[in-house]
């Protein structure tokens, strides 16, 4: 694994080599969302509160980032008026009540391409029932139109903002179109209007270390806190794209560990700042003992509920990634 030392060195990864190592769309519905479902989050009053969650069927994002792979659940083109609205009634009509609703689209819901401004006051209206209401967005998309829908609301928006990494040199190479103070100034603006901030940040960056994984993701979501966000979500970067399997094969990124996503949640929950949350979607490829893997498992989901940091699981197969960890973590805060 190559360490960020020699970016001069490292491969070409703009967006023509990005769009080349694509595979194919799946096919969608854009009258149907790709997907929904139920699941629970502690709230901000601290009480564990039922989430609809709907990620809605848009336009592809204009962003291609590398190691994005929500591209393949996208369309060419932008959907038709009310297919955002007719989506929301067809998954909210099978899921059970909640409390907050996230609606997550694959890109900015307020891209004028990818959910029609013209749609908002309808969606408003399909949303009257929830208390949160939470979209992602684009730093750079942050503008009048954010606190013009958030108007339009019965309850509060949360915008959700991917700041991914604040290593300077490798969110240039994420292809992002963004820098650290742009989100800053993004999460400035939306608090103002009275709309909260969450932010997803990655766990294992290509062209760093695995084990530099964890402390470069409790600085960043130590950096979304310092900006105004109220939770973070630590999500673990995996091949799959395209972009990510070549860099793979060259020696430039490896998937993180369990491990590593355990330790990246424990020290952005010392920070003690905000709501911490690992991704748990598809946690088992991580892993690398079939052994403690539920134990780690239930060990995150307790981090993600409770807030706190559980007695580390005692295992000697995973005893060498763990000392490796805090090694990395000894060896950079002497450096510091």
């Amino acid at each position: 694994m190559t360490d960020f030392t020699t970016p001069a060195a490292l491969p070409e990864t703009g967006r023509a080599w990005v769009l080349e190592r694509r595979g194919e769309k799946n096919a969608l519905d854009p009258f149907r969302p790709y997907a929904f479902l139920h699941e629970e989050e502690r709230s901000p009053s601290g009480s564990i509160e039922g989430v609809s969650t709907i990620f809605l069927t848009n336009r592809e994002c204009p962003w291609h980032c590398l190691m994005c792979d929500l591209w393949k659940n996208t369309l060419d083109q932008k959907v038709p008026r009310g297919a955002i609205a007719a989506q929301i009634e067809f998954a909210l009509a099978q899921l059970p009540a909640a409390k907050t609703i996230k609606l997550y689209n694959a890109g900015s819901f307020f891209d004028t391409r990818a959910i029609p401004p013209g749609d908002h006051a309808g969606i408003a209206q399909r949303l009257a029932s929830f208390e949160r209401i939470i979209v992602e967005c684009h730093p750079a998309l942050v503008g009048d139109e954010c606190a013009r829908f958030n108007d339009r609301l019965s309850g509060r928006l949360e915008v959700a903002m991917g700041l991914e990494t604040v290593h300077p040199e490798i969110l240039q190479k994420l292809g992002k179109g963004m820098t650290v103070e742009l989100f800053r100034s993004a999460a400035a603006r939306l608090t103002r209007d009275g709309i909260a901030v969450r932010s997803f940040v990655l766990v294992g960056l290509p062209f760093l270390s695995p084990e530099l994984a964890p402390l470069w993701a409790a600085r960043s979501a130590l950096a979304a806190f310092e900006s105004g966000a109220e939770s973070v979500s630590l999500i673990p970067t995996r091949t799959g794209n395209g972009a990510l399997d070549a860099l793979e094969q060259s020696g430039h990124f490896r998937e993180p560990h369990l491990a590593e996503l355990e330790s990246a949640a424990e020290q952005a929950l010392a920070v003690n700042r905000g709501r911490v949350f690992a991704d748990l979607w598809d946690l088992e490829r991580f892993s690398r003992c079939p052994a403690c893997y539920p134990a780690r498992l239930t060990r995150l989901e307790t981090m993600n509920r409770e807030q706190i940091v559980p007695t580390p699981i005692e295992c000697g197969i995973c005893a060498v990634p763990a000392v490796k960890l805090r090694r990395a973590r000894e060896r950079t805060s002497r450096s510091e």
